[in-house]
């Protein structure tokens, strides 16, 4: 049997090359503030795994997605084991697009910050009078360039994205930067309408594009999961304060309250989260996580 190993790392994904694909396995690792932490968080991978492909397959009609398969009998051998059993997705290569695409519908964390300062939001001026965790009128595009591990994210104006495209995609910077404005804001409105008919709130979210070989912009990496959104329960949302989530905000609120903690969560706190992404994953697709 071919034994593997991972061409690439980050904060929670791990990237294996197999050829003419990619298989990208989703661990149970936990991030916040740009750094892993030191506990694993059981089922999370899966359910950032299949909570993708459910959202990949509602919105393959907006914009083509690398997914191909998540079954392990499409994959070889050395990944058909319980440790890449649900977490694990054969993907098509592309070459990815170096800015990571944000955003916001509702009005919270740094952005809310943002606005008390000054009244903008990555340089969007916002409507006065605004308070925490209210909707936007429309949501905004706030993209950011892609730091490496350890290092944080510059958040950047669309002007800047084209700047950042255009030496990547030297004649094609403008173009590449709409697009993926534009899918972005399509991708945001048709699942946020969705999720709201679910219970549940998506107040911001981040997605990832990349080119495939005919130059074709295609949806990647993750989509719509605890990890890379906000998501908050209709039920009792009232702008003012912070929301309770669905998400990894726990995991951050209990780090900025101990920081002593030395990114070490106790049991109590990992049991928790991954109670409220099951919770999250039930809501949102109406099954229960099969992994």
């Amino acid at each position: 049997m071919q034994e593997f190993k991972p061409v690439k790392e980050g904060k929670v994904r791990e990237i294996y090359d197999i050829g003419e694909n990619l298989i990208m396995v989703a661990t149970d690792r936990i991030s916040a503030f740009d750094v892993i932490l030191k506990n694993k968080v059981t089922k999370k991978g899966a359910v950032l795994t299949q909570m993708s492909r459910f959202w990949f397959d509602y919105t393959k009609d907006v914009v083509t997605n690398h997914m191909v398969s998540v079954d392990s009998a499409d994959m070889p051998e050395f990944f058909r084991t319980p440790d890449f059993a649900g977490n694990s997705m054969l993907c098509k290569k592309l070459r990815m697009i170096p800015v990571e695409c944000i955003v916001r519908g509702y009005i919270t964390g740094s952005g809310w910050k943002s606005y008390q300062a000054d009244g903008t939001v990555c340089g969007i001026k916002l409507p006065e009078g605004l308070k925490e965790c209210d909707k936007l009128p429309e949501p905004i595009y706030t993209p950011s360039t892609k730091a490496e591990i350890g290092d944080h994210d510059e958040n950047i104006d669309f002007e800047r994205s084209i700047e950042v495209l255009e030496k990547e995609f030297p004649g094609h910077g403008e173009y590449y930067a709409t697009k993926i404005r534009d899918y972005t804001i399509a991708l945001y409105k048709k699942c946020a309408d969705y999720a709201l008919t679910r219970g549940i709130i998506i107040a911001d979210t981040k997605f990832e594009f990349g080119v495939d070989e005919n130059g074709e912009v295609v949806l990647a990496d993750e989509m719509l999961t605890p990890d890379s959104s906000r998501f908050w329960p209709v039920e009792g949302y009232e702008p003012g304060h912070d929301q309770p989530s669905f998400d990894k905000q726990f995991v951050r609120n209990y780090l900025k309250a101990h920081p002593e903690c030395d990114y070490n969560l106790p049991q109590e706190v990992i049991d928790k989260t991954i109670d409220k992404y099951l919770e999250a994953y039930k809501l949102l697709t109406g099954t229960e996580l099969n992994a």
